[in-house]
C-alpha cells in the first residue's frame, strides 16, 4: 500500500470530483428540458405534436445512464428504442430496451444491437424524432460492417489497429469506411426523420465525426486515409485481404465514400456535447484547490506514448520539487486526453496502469509524490480496474516482494505489478466515459504527504 495516505485518499477525491462533473444523466439535463410539448435542447425547440413517434437509439459505455435520464425527461412520449451498451454497464429502463455487448473488440452481441438499431432508424418518418445517444466505446459497441465485411473481419482489423499504436482518430477513420452505421450511416438511415444526437465525447479535442466513429455526423475522412493509416503501421499484412480490397475498392471510386458535409442527410440535425474531459478536469481542479493543492491544468488534449507522456508529467512534478515552478507546493498537476500503448508483450493492463508504472520508475528519488491515472468509464483496457496509484516507495516495495518494474512494463504486464502491490484502483462501471485522468501531487510536510 502507498506511503502517503493523505495523499491517496486526495488523489481519489479528486478523481471522484472530476467524474461526477461528467454523469451523464445530470449532463443531459442541462441541456434537454421538457416544458408542457416542447422540447428544448441547447436552445433549439421542438415541438412534439408535429411528431408521430419519438425513437432513442445509440451505443456507448455511458447509454443506459444517457437512456435513463432521456427517459426521465419523455417518458411515455418514447415509441421505441434501443442502445448498445458495454457489458454490465447497466441502468433499470421502462421503454429502451438495452443491448449487452463487447469492447474494445467488437462481438455478436453488438452485431446483433447494430442491425436492431439501424432497422429501428430506417423505420423512421419525416414525422418521427430520433434521439440519438453517443458515448465512448460507441464504436466497437455498434459494429455493422458493409457489404462483403463480416464480424470477424472487424474484429481482426480492431485488433491490429488496438496493438500498433494507432491513435483513436486512426482507429476510427478505418472503422468508419467498414461501416453502415458509423460515418454519418445511421444519420442517412433515418432521414428524412429529425434527429438530435446527444454526445459524450470520450476523443481529444471532441472531434464529432471521431466520437464513436460519428454516426450522425459527416466524415472528414476519406478511403485514401485508410491506406495510409495502414501503411504508416506496417499492418496491411495483419489485417483481411477482404478489408484490403474493400479499402482499395473505395479509393478507385468503385464503393462509395462515406456521407460527407453538404449532404441532405444532415440538414435536419443537431449534435449536441453534453459533456466531455474538460468538463470533468474543471472539476477536477476546483476539487484539488478545495482540499489545499496549487493546481496545474495541463491540458484535457494529451495523446502521444504512454511511457513517453508519463516521462514528461514526472519531469513537471520534479521541477516543482526542485524548483518551485511553475508552481509552490503542495501542488496537484492535472490532466486528461488519451494516450496511446504499443503493445511489445503478452501482459495484462491498459493505458493508465501503465502511464502510472511508468511515473513510478521515473519518480525514483523524488519524495512526497503521488500519482493516479485512470479510466473515467472505470475499466482500463482488457481489465477491472479504471487504473492504479503509485508514489516514491512503488518501486522499492516492488523489489522487496521480488518484482522487477522494468521488466513488467516491457512486458505491458501493468495489472498484475499493482495488483501484486495492492495498489490498483477499481471503481467498478462508472456509466460515463470521457477518456482518462491523470493526477500527479507534489506534496510537503505540512500536508503530511
Amino acid at each position: 500500500m502507498l506511503a502517503h495516505p493523505f495523499a491517496y485518499h486526495h488523489a481519489i477525491d479528486i478523481f471522484q470530483a472530476g467524474l461526477q462533473a461528467v454523469a451523464p444523466g445530470a449532463a443531459i439535463k442541462v441541456f434537454c428540458q421538457l416544458e408542457g410539448n416542447t422540447l428544448t435542447v441547447s436552445g433549439c425547440h421542438y415541438d412534439l405534436d408535429r411528431f408521430e413517434q419519438i425513437f432513442v437509439l445509440g451505443g456507448g459505455k455511458a447509454g443506459a445512464s444517457m437512456a435513463r435520464a432521456i427517459e426521465e425527461i419523455l417518458g411515455e412520449r418514447i415509441s421505441a428504442g434501443i442502445i448498445t451498451v458495454k457489458y454490465d454497464h447497466l441502468e433499470e429502463l421502462s421503454n429502451i430496451k438495452i443491448q449487452q455487448a463487447g469492447h474494445p473488440v467488437p462481438d455478436r452481441n453488438g452485431l446483433d444491437g447494430a442491425r436492431a438499431i439501424y432497422q429501428l432508424a430506417e423505420s423512421a418518418t419525416y414525422k418521427t424524432l430520433v434521439i440519438c445517444l453517443i458515448s465512448g466505446g460507441g464504436s466497437a459497441l455498434i459494429p455493422l460492417p458493409v457489404s462483403g465485411i463480416t464480424l470477424e473481419d472487424k474484429q481482426e482489423t480492431t485488433k491490429a489497429l488496438l496493438a500498433c499504436g494507432a491513435n483513436i482518430h486512426e482507429i476510427n477513420t478505418i472503422r468508419k469506411h467498414l461501416s453502415a452505421i458509423k460515418g454519418g450511416g445511421l444519420a442517412k438511415a433515418v432521414y428524412p426523420a429529425t434527429l438530435i444526437t446527444l454526445i459524450l465525447s470520450d476523443v481529444v479535442g471532441d472531434d464529432l465525426d471521431s466520437i464513436a466513429s460519428g454516426p450522425c455526423v459527416p466524415d472528414s475522412t476519406l478511403f485514401i486515409d485508410c491506406q495510409s493509416i495502414l501503411e504508416k503501421y506496417s499492418i496491411k499484412d495483419a489485417v483481411p485481404s477482404t478489408v484490403l480490397q474493400y479499402i482499395e475498392a473505395g479509393i478507385a471510386g468503385k464503393v462509395a465514400e462515406t456521407p460527407k458535409v453538404g449532404d441532405n442527410f444532415f440538414k435536419k440535425t443537431q449534435n449536441v456535447i453534453v459533456a466531455s474531459n474538460f468538463n470533468a478536469l474543471l472539476k477536477a481542479k476546483e476539487k484539488a484547490t478545495a482540499l489545499g493543492y496549487n493546481t496545474l491544468l495541463l491540458s484535457s488534449m494529451i495523446e502521444g506514448e504512454t511511457r513517453v507522456v508519463a516521462a514528461n508529467h514526472v519531469a513537471i512534478a520534479r521541477e516543482i520539487q526542485i524548483h518551485s515552478q511553475p508552481l509552490q507546493r503542495p501542488a496537484c498537476i492535472l490532466s486528461g486526453g488519451e494516450t496511446t500503448v504499443k503493445l511489445c508483450g503478452a501482459g495484462k493492463g491498459g493505458r493508465s496502469q501503465e502511464f502510472t508504472l511508468a511515473a513510478a520508475i521515473k519518480m525514483a528519488g523524488m519524495k512526497n509524490v503521488t500519482v493516479l491515472c485512470a479510466g473515467t468509464d472505470g475499466s482500463d483496457g482488457p481489465t477491472d480496474a479504471a487504473g492504479a496509484l503509485a508514489d516514491e516507495t512503488t518501486v522499492e516495495r516492488a523489489k522487496t516482494a521480488g518484482l522487477d518494474p522494468q521488466q513488467h512494463l516491457e512486458h505491458n504486464d501493468s495489472y498484475n505489478f499493482f495488483d501484486r502491490l495492492g495498489d490498483l484502483y477499481k471503481t467498478g462501471p462508472t456509466n460515463t466515459n470521457v477518456m482518462d485522468l491523470r493526477i500527479i501531487l507534489v506534496g510537503e510536510s505540512s500536508l503530511n504527504i
